[in-house]
């Protein structure tokens, strides 16, 4: 069995309490790799050589172009270490081999060196001339916000840490990480990276451990500058709660309720395995899937009937075998609330197409679920309003492209979506109407980190990825330098003293 540390000031060490759990397999339900089990004592450790890489500068004083030149490293290293961390991304996770190898390897690779490229463009500092009122030379500086607690989710472990990560290292912070207690495998071995890349000891840190108190130990603690948390709205609520005690600026990535509309003239050829792709990638287990399909009422049998036969070629299987398509859930508690779910629909009178159980080919102690349908489904039903995070497809029919709109915003959550059409400049027009962070046309789950991602409404507060997610690890810093020798043009001293 794989044996991992606390990754603190640079080096893997033990629990101050000698601590240790283990990281159970989706796949199979049995126990892969021990893991260091954090207490508040080690998130404090990790807090404060955290702080003490910032104030030393060791990080911070580097420019903009070394810095990016060690992102390019870590982004090189991941390559160099792809499969390693693919087969272990797959045992911690239960991400099919497509998935982990694409969306979370290359997907991290990716992050790190777009946020080169936005770290080489950086003006740290910009000056304008002034002359009225008064001569002056104004600069505005970017600095790192300083001390970053980043906490991250289950479903991909690698890609949602670089998201916080590359763009922390960027702007010249320091970071304690906390991965998912489920999953926290591959967030330690980007901490080795980001070392062997030039990354100083101090300046990223790793604390592990099933302890609920740990992130509220690390959001709360006195010396971290900035909260950037992803995962669930109840817990999300909590860390803002403990971010306004403090005053401390946070980022929030929420949960999500997305509609997928197929309009009347969509292909049909293309908008089906697409709205099956934005369900049931990763068993549903993602924050902007599409679980809710709005269908043009007139359309809504043949919908129907292609959707069911499109689903049957959904592979549920072994997330080890390249010919899996979807792979289990995370965890039993994961399963039994989504079979909670799906009898909910049941019990408010929807008619299921498709799935509804555990598969039976596969291993009966692993967390499976089939990809699951259900038609007949109004937007207030229990499953349609709440985000179910297995692989449940609700199917909600609409009488035109207003009704559907009025669907799809009649959410309390609003991250992604998708409109299928042959008429992109019909579906533009209505991607603009819909309250939603991320709007895909003919396409779904293509997350570019050139380009912001966020949620309006309670799927979260502000973006990560794209220059605006960058501007997020910066505060802004006007510096007003008076030019003028001549204390009768000085405006101030007419606002207190009588000029002769």
């Amino acid at each position: 069995m794989e044996r991992y540390g606390l990754f603190i000031d640079g080096e893997f060490s033990a629990a101050q309490d000698g601590a240790v759990y283990t990281s159970i397999n989706p796949a199979n339900g049995l126990p892969w790799a021990e893991f260091a089990a954090a207490s508040t004592l080690d998130v404090d450790r990790a807090v404060k050589a955290a702080k003490a890489a910032h104030d030393s500068g060791v990080w911070r004083n580097k420019t903009p172009a070394e810095r990016a030149e060690i992102l390019r490293r870590i982004a090189d290293l991941i390559s160099d270490e792809h499969m390693a961390l693919v087969m272990a991304e797959i045992q911690d996770s239960g991400g099919t081999m497509r998935k982990a190898n694409g969306a979370d390897i290359m997907g991290a690779n990716m992050s790190f060196g777009q946020h080169a490229e936005f770290c080489e463009a950086l003006q740290l500092e910009e000056a304008t001339e002034e002359f009225f009122p008064i001569e002056a030379t104004s600069i505005v500086r970017r600095e790192p916000v300083g001390v970053v607690a980043a906490i991250i989710p289950f479903n991909f472990p690698f890609a949602a840490a670089s998201w916080k990560v590359a763009p922390a290292l960027a702007a010249g912070c320091t970071l304690v990480l906390k991965p998912s207690p489920l999953t926290p495998c591959t967030a330690l071995m980007m901490a080795k990276i980001c070392t062997e890349a030039g990354v100083p000891p101090g300046v990223i840190n790793v604390i592990t451990g099933p302890d609920a108190e740990l992130g509220a130990a690390l959001v709360a603690h006195p010396l971290v500058n900035k909260v950037s948390f992803t995962g669930s709205n109840e817990v999300g609520k909590k860390v803002m709660k403990s971010c306004a005690d403090r005053v401390t600026n946070c980022l929030l990535e929420l949960g999500g309720k997305s509609a997928t509309i197929l309009l009347d003239d969509a292909d049909l050829d293309i908008a089906i395995p697409g709205a099956i792709f934005g369900s049931f990638f990763h068993s549903g287990q993602v924050c902007e899937s599409g679980t809710r399909l709005l269908v043009p009422d007139a359309k809504h049998d043949e919908i129907v009937a292609r959707l069911k036969q499109e689903i049957a070629n959904v592979v549920v299987g072994d997330p080890m075998d390249v010919t899996s398509t979807m792979g289990p859930l995370i965890s039993l508690k994961q399963l039994e609330n989504t079979e909670r779910y799906v009898q909910s629909l049941h019990d408010e009178g929807a008619t299921l197409v498709f799935g509804g159980k555990r598969p039976e080919h596969c291993d009966e102690n692993g967390f499976y679920y089939e990809p699951t349908c259900f038609t007949d489904v109004r937007n207030d039903m229990t499953a349609a309003c709440e985000e179910i995070f297995g692989p449940v497809l609700v199917i909600i029919r609409y009488v035109d492209d207003d009704h559907a709109i009025r669907i799809a915003n009649d959410s309390k959550y609003g991250l992604g979506g998708s409109i299928w059409s042959r008429d992109l400049e019909r579906a533009t027009g209505m991607a603009r109407r819909i309250e939603s962070g991320t709007l895909w046309i003919n396409d779904y789950h293509l997350i570019n980190p050139k380009y912001p991602f966020g949620g309006f409404k309670q799927s979260g507060i502000g973006r990560e990825l794209g220059p605006q997610g960058l501007d997020a690890y910066f505060e802004f810093k006007h510096i007003h330098v008076g030019r003028s020798s001549s204390r009768p043009e000085k405006h101030y001293l007419s606002m207190i003293l009588k000029e002769g």
